[in-house]
């Protein structure tokens, strides 16, 4: 991944607050096994990861010698990190950046992790308002392939949607046109509301410039939110399974949650209990993940 490095080289400050964040988050949550670590919290491979920088390049930020982050990684960073509000804005001062105003929160609500844990094997996961997937659980995995081998902004649906779609999902064409409408809507009511957020910006601009279609969708899509539909899941274990994708909002949260779910009795929703394994579902995987671009 490239930066832009505009400015000075940053204060020290900045790679003393990362080492000390990094050090401070816990590895629950994050779909990456404790094991035996010599040190508390993530190592600097699992950070890179999910923030979708390289190894190289958060090691240089850590020990001062990177030049100045832009916007868009500094609030990856954070929220691969998971910090709060204030810990955002002491990064992005220490970035010499000006701390983020409207911008997408994408802390996720303790109500939201209880309800993605507790659904059992119905696959769930949580979404950014701009669509980033930030925690999912153990049968989201099995339905739809394991997050944490997606790289860069793959996690992101409307990029995945327009540029890099999920070959086991697939829609009637005339369904897809509605999905892809809808979703490019969704995404034009959350810039309406965050017009400030950094990283939204940066998306919306990356996807101008590699996907005509969503040019042309951003122009003629109305705004409004995405509130779910029937999608089929071509899976090579159990065959095609058609389930309905809703849409929960969580209150006191910009998060969103969604449920993949099948008609009780049907042999879809026998299908679906068969991958996911009845009522063990497996305890919640994900990290509040950025997925910041791998750009060439």
């Amino acid at each position: 991944m490239t930066t832009r490095t505009t400015g000075p080289v940053q204060s020290p400050a900045l790679g003393g607050l990362l080492r000390g964040f990094r050090r401070g988050c816990t590895v629950e949550g994050t779909g990456f096994a404790r094991g035996t670590r010599r040190t508390p919290g993530l190592r600097r491979e699992e950070l890179a990861l999910l923030a979708g920088v390289s190894v190289d390049y958060l090691v240089q930020l850590e020990q001062g010698r990177a030049a100045r982050p832009s916007a868009p990684v500094v609030a990856a960073l954070a929220r691969a990190l998971r910090l709060t509000d204030d810990g955002t804005a002491l990064l992005h001062r220490a970035a010499g950046l000006a701390a983020p105003t409207g911008s997408v929160r994408r802390e996720v609500p303790a109500a939201a992790e209880r309800l993605v844990e507790r659904l059992g094997p119905l696959p769930a996961a949580v979404y950014s308002a701009d669509w980033w997937l930030l925690r999912w659980n153990a049968a989201w995995t099995v339905l739809l392939g394991d997050p944490l081998a997606q790289r860069g902004r793959q996690r992101n649906v409307v990029w995945h949607e327009m540029v890099e779609p999920n070959p086991r999902v697939w829609r009637e064409p005339a369904q897809d046109e509605v999905f892809r409408d809808a979703i490019v809507g969704d995404l034009r009511v959350a810039l309406v509301e965050h017009p400030d957020d950094a990283e939204l910006v940066d998306l919306v601009e990356a996807l101008t410039g590699r996907s005509p279609e969503f040019v042309e969708r951003w122009t003629s899509a109305r705004p409004a939110r995405y509130r779910g539909m029937r999608k089929r899941v071509d899976h090579a274990g159990v065959g095609a399974l058609t389930l309905d994708g809703d849409v929960l909002e969580v209150p006191g949260g910009d998060v969103r949650v969604v449920v993949y779910s099948a008609a009780p009795g049907s042999a879809d929703a026998e299908r679906l209990t068969r991958l996911t394994g009845g009522g063990g579902g497996g305890a919640a995987g994900g990290a509040a993940s950025s997925a910041r671009p791998m750009r060439a």
